[in-house]
């Protein structure tokens, strides 16, 4: 998983479907959620944030 912020990572742990989410998304939008994604908090603000990454 290897998430730098706590939110991010107590979501990770507490959320499989969150989780596997993340693990299914390139790894440059994967890197880009660990390194801007400190308001992620949910499973809806991470598919949300990772929607916006990957329309670009």
């Amino acid at each position: 998983m290897g998430c730098n912020h706590i939110s991010l990572t107590t979501l990770m742990e507490s959320d499989s479907k969150a989780c596997d989410y993340y693990n299914s998304l390139p790894e440059h939008i994967k890197e880009k959620i660990k390194s801007d994604g400190e308001n992620i908090d949910s499973f809806e603000s991470l598919k949300n944030y990772a929607q916006n990454l990957l329309r670009g």
